[in-house]
């Protein structure tokens, strides 16, 4: 048979042959009926094996090339601490095809300045600050007091010296976060023995409220590690602008990281933190004295406050303030006059130059950043 090849033409023969060597009985009926099956696949592996043939050559053939991956180093790149993280675009900003260009050497300082009775001042403008990067003045380039989009976080703890404390507590979680705006995101953490991630970044208020309805008092103290957390979980936002609050009544006593670590890791992120601290009026143990100056240590040196609270009835005020704050705040940008990558701590001073006839006022800003180092 023309165009047909040997081993085809011998499959077919050979069922052809077994098939007329079975006697006649019920059961070679059945037996015939496969028979007939059989010879009919091998027609038609006859009539298509050609077109089959065909299709697995094309497979073989590699007719689109594969798109080469990225370079790692191009794929993955780290922030630096004067690189402002840049939203998603789910925020309102167009995606493009391009690369995104990012100006790393824009420093930028979140500043609140207050009054003497611990009100903000507002209506400042950007001649009414001078700020220096060691002992050189910088010329401030980017000035702005507009309500920015916030990625928040709740340091909340949940240890057993917190069991008389903890419902107003977490009323004033629930104020705190009533403060956001619709494009504000947030997450909770608690912590006892250890921290736990209670709820993910979210824009719902409810989600944060229904949470905290079955967080109890026990355990012992991980504050250290929480405020780890949180720093580590703020490298998934969205927002330009992070700041961190931490709600505690003493020092720490169950962490695996130290706080001379803590403070590292806090210098080297760009995330305000604010404290509010409900601490004993005559501390036990010696976590328990330190933790009002640790928690101070740690705000201040990101720009944030730390608030003490004697009455926990104040709880909800006093997060209330924090969160108004932080939609309060001047944000001034510089191009440092010191170019070098070098990665080293270059402290910040920024100074208030107000309008005549205002009192005296209060500046707080960050102390200073790590330098990028590529």
């Amino acid at each position: 048979m023309p165009g047909i090849s040997g081993p085809s033409v011998s499959l077919a023969l050979t069922v052809t042959r077994w098939g007329r060597l079975r006697p006649s009985t019920a059961t070679d009926t059945l037996s015939k009926t496969f028979v007939r099956l059989f010879c009919v696949l091998a027609l038609l592996a006859l009539a298509f094996g050609p077109a089959f043939a065909q299709g697995a050559g094309d497979i073989t053939d590699v007719h689109i090339t594969p798109r080469e991956k990225p370079d790692a180093a191009a794929a993955v790149a780290t922030p630096s601490l004067t690189t402002p993280n840049v939203p998603s675009p789910g925020i309102g900003l167009k995606t493009t095809q391009r690369p995104l260009k990012v100006d790393v050497n824009l420093v930028l300082v979140p500043v609140t300045v207050t009054d003497q009775m611990e009100r903000l001042v507002t209506g400042l403008e950007k001649d009414n600050f001078a700020l220096a990067e060691g002992n050189k003045t910088q010329q401030i380039k980017t000035f702005s007091s507009e309500d920015a989009p916030v990625s928040l976080g709740v340091i909340f703890d949940m240890s057993g010296s917190m069991g008389n404390k903890i419902d107003k507590s977490k009323q004033a979680v629930i104020e705190f976060f009533k403060t956001a705006n619709p494009e504000d995101e947030f997450f909770l953490i608690g912590f006892s023995d250890q921290p736990e991630l209670m709820v993910d970044f979210t824009n719902s208020v409810e989600d944060i409220q229904s949470r905290l309805v079955f967080a109890n008092a026990k355990g012992r103290t991980a504050l250290l590690d929480a405020i780890y957390m949180g720093i580590n979980k703020m490298k998934q936002a969205h927002r330009e602008k992070k700041a961190l609050l931490i709600i505690s009544d003493g020092g720490d006593n169950r962490s695996r990281y130290t706080d001379n670590e803590i403070k590292s890791i806090i210098r080297e992120a760009d995330v305000q933190i604010y404290s509010i601290g409900l601490f004993d009026t005559n501390p036990a143990t010696p976590e328990e004295r330190f933790g009002p100056s640790m928690l101070n240590e740690i705000s201040d040196v990101t720009g944030g406050r730390m608030f003490r609270v004697d009455d926990p009835n104040e709880l909800v005020d006093v997060a209330t303030k924090i969160g108004v704050e932080l939609r309060n705040q001047y944000v001034l940008g510089y191009r440092p006059t010191n170019a070098a990558r070098d990665g080293k701590w270059r402290k910040i001073k920024v100074k208030l130059i107000p309008p005549k006839g205002l009192p005296q006022l209060t500046v707080h800003a960050k102390t200073g950043y790590y330098a990028p180092t590529q």
